[in-house]
């Protein structure tokens, strides 16, 4: 994932067009927006996602106390731009330890969020109850957006998935029990409204959950 683009939904290899299809293929998937390769986090790293996209890069902003940036990733090519970007954040978890939080926007279909969250993709599917009450709400480029948990996910982490400017949001947390961070109706900005902002955000080790 890191040397080269590869499939948004599993990671795998994937085609690049040429004479016989005109999009990039995965061997499993067939036509994909292709993720590209992950790099250190840093304010250069995230204005190329930034400029490139067509979709948010959704970031808690304020970052909440002790979190850092660690990483981003886009899936799209220079011909389509950025149909999903997934921004990683890790710092002290509410109820002890280290946590993790990926945010994911993407456009139907394209299954990152799907892959982060671990689960068959390529959108949330019958795991997202949406005809029961949110569990949390975020404010997502200030306005008030409800998730949804996404069930049967691994043991390890909590998913939540919604809808935001038309687009699918996840919020995939780890561990588990670090999902108490959403429920303080966390402040997301869509950076490509920050500006000059983006040089501001503090930036840490590169995550590893942005290359699984």
């Amino acid at each position: 994932m890191r040397g080269e683009p590869s499939c948004p939904k599993c990671g795998g290899r994937v085609r690049a067009p040429g004479l016989f299809a005109d999009s990039w293929q995965c061997a499993v998937h067939g036509a994909v927006h292709p993720m590209q390769p992950v790099v250190p986090p840093s304010a250069e790293a995230l204005t190329v996602v930034v400029n490139r996209t067509q979709v948010p890069v959704w970031m808690p902003w304020p970052l909440p106390v002790g979190w850092l940036f660690t990483g981003v990733a886009c899936a799209g090519d220079e011909r389509t731009g950025g149909r999903a970007t997934a921004v990683a954040c890790s710092g002290p978890s509410p109820l002890g330890g280290p946590g993790e939080l990926l945010l994911i926007a993407e456009e139907l279909g394209v299954g990152l969020g799907a892959r982060y969250a671990g689960i068959e993709g390529p959108d949330p599917g019958p795991g997202l109850r949406v005809d029961q009450p949110p569990q949390v709400k975020v404010l997502a480029a200030g306005r008030p957006t409800p998730l949804w948990q996404v069930n049967d996910v691994p043991s390890d982490r909590a998913v939540f998935a919604g809808e935001a400017m038309g687009l699918w949001l996840w919020a995939v947390v780890w561990p588990e029990r670090c999902g108490v961070l959403l429920y303080d109706e966390l402040v997301l900005t869509d950076l490509r409204d920050a500006g000059s902002e983006v040089d501001l955000v503090p930036c840490g080790a590169l995550s590893p959950r942005i290359l699984s």
